[in-house]
C-alpha cells in the first residue's frame, strides 16, 4: 500500500498532469480521483477542494523554481553578472519544461496583487485563503527572488554590476523583464513581414542588452548646450 506521503504525490501528480492538459477550470476532484487510481472520498481526503489542490501544485512548482535558482547560484568560477545571464537561460528552460508549473508561478504572483491591496482582498475565494498549501506559500513565495539578489550582490562585488545599483530593485526588474520576455515568446513566433524579428535573435538581443544595462555601458546622450544671445 502507498504510505501517506506517496498516495498524496500520486494525487498531486494526476492534477499535474490533468491541469496541464485539460486546464483548471475544466479539471474535476473525480476527474483528478480517476487518473490516480484513488478513490474521490480520499481525494477529498488529502485536499479539500480543487483550489486547494491547485495551491498544493503551485508550492511544488515554487520548491522546484528554487531549486533552478540555487543550481545557478551554485555555479562555481562565474561573475554576478554571468549568473544573472545564466538564470535567464534556465528560467525559460524551466518554463518551456514545466509550463503548468510556471503559469501557477505566474497566477500567484497575480493572486498575491489581490491578496496585499486590502481592496480587493475581500473578493479571494475563501477556500483559497483557508488552504493551508496558501499559508505556506506565503511564507516561501520571495526566497527564488532572495537567490536572485544575492547574484545581483555578488556581481556589484565582484565589479561585474554597476556598483551604484541596488539589488533588490535590480533583480526584481530583471525578473520583471524575464516574466514579460517568458510571454511574449507566443507573439514573436509568429511570422510577420513588417517585424523583424525572431526567437533566437530575441534571445540573443535581450542579454546583450540585459548584460549592457547591468554593466552600465548602456548611457543617456546628454543634451548639447548651446550658448547664445538673446539679441
Amino acid at each position: 500500500m502507498p504510505s501517506e506521503k506517496n498516495k498524496e504525490k500520486i494525487i498531486l501528480d494526476a492534477a499535474t498532469a490533468l491541469f496541464t492538459t485539460k486546464g483548471f477550470q475544466a479539471t474535476r476532484m473525480e476527474d483528478v480521483a480517476k487518473q490516480a487510481g484513488i478513490s474521490k472520498g480520499l481525494t477529498y481526503f488529502y485536499f479539500k477542494n480543487k483550489e486547494d489542490l491547485f495551491l498544493a501544485l503551485t508550492k511544488r512548482a515554487f520548491d522546484e523554481f528554487k531549486e533552478v535558482f540555487k543550481e545557478v547560484k551554485r555555479i562555481k568560477g562565474k561573475s554576478g553578472l554571468d549568473l544573472i545571464c545564466e538564470l535567464f537561460v534556465q528560467v525559460n528552460a524551466f518554463a518551456a519544461k514545466n509550463q503548468v508549473y510556471y503559469d501557477s508561478i505566474i497566477s500567484f504572483m497575480d493572486l498575491m496583487k489581490k491578496y496585499n491591496d486590502p481592496n480587493t482582498r475581500e473578493g479571494i475565494s475563501p477556500l483559497i485563503l483557508e488552504s493551508e498549501h496558501f499559508q505556506k506559500l506565503l511564507t516561501m513565495y520571495h526566497d527564488p527572488a532572495k537567490l536572485g539578489v544575492m547574484m545581483i550582490s555578488q556581481g556589484i562585488k565582484d565589479g561585474s554590476i554597476r556598483a551604484e545599483l541596488q539589488p533588490e530593485i535590480t533583480f526584481y526588474t530583471i525578473w520583471s523583464m524575464i516574466i514579460g520576455y517568458e510571454k511574449m515568446r507566443g507573439p514573436i513566433s509568429q511570422d510577420d513581414k513588417d517585424i523583424k524579428i525572431n526567437q533566437e535573435s530575441w534571445e540573443h538581443g535581450y542579454v546583450k542588452l540585459m548584460r549592457d544595462m547591468l554593466k552600465g555601458t548602456v548611457q543617456a546622450s546628454k543634451p548639447i548646450t548651446v550658448q547664445g544671445s538673446l539679441f
